[in-house]
């Protein structure tokens, strides 16, 4: 059996950007006042409330760049921020779109073919769940199904063996 856990952007990169770093394109990101909607957090996976600042920035949650490596606009709290920690649960980000693409990747970083579909946040897990039971997957991006950005990452846990009872 398969258990997924939901990661939020590592908080090493959300501290660079907070401390003045660049984001993926070498640019200082840029701040903008949020207006309540549609705003979410990557560190917090929460979204960023009415009046508060925000950061804007290119990110590209892979390791390094090849062809398969999306850069994209995310928005970070300007504020720091506590990371998402409920790992288990689906974040509360997800609530505000009725349906995101969901796509697997494998340990190359790559695009595994035919896995990306738009679905509906109530069978995020499951889809989640049934891609990363293959073998050729080791993580899935959620993103924006009209705009494609990155939102959260979805690993994989293995369930502990069962220990042996002796009967």
């Amino acid at each position: 059996m398969t258990v997924i856990r939901f990661a939020a952007m590592p908080t090493a990169d959300a501290e660079a950007l907070w401390n003045g770093g660049r984001d993926a394109y070498d640019n200082l990101p840029e701040t903008m006042i949020s207006d309540g909607d549609g705003n979410p957090c990557r560190h917090c996976l929460q979204n960023i409330e009415e009046g508060e600042e925000f950061l804007v920035f290119a990110y590209r949650p892979f390791p390094a760049l090849q062809p398969y490596a999306e850069t994209g606009p995310i928005f970070l709290h300007k504020q720091r921020c506590r990371r998402y920690a409920a790992e288990e649960i689906q974040p509360p980000m997800l609530a505000m779109s009725p349906d995101f693409i969901v796509r697997g990747y494998g340990e190359n970083d790559r695009i595994v073919y035919g896995t990306g579909a738009v679905t509906e946040i109530a069978d995020i897990p499951a889809y989640a769940e049934t891609l990363l039971a293959r073998s050729d997957i080791a993580y899935v991006h959620v993103r924006s199904a009209r705009n494609n950005c990155f939102q959260c990452r979805i690993d994989k846990i293995e369930a502990p063996a069962l220990a042996e009872t002796g009967a």
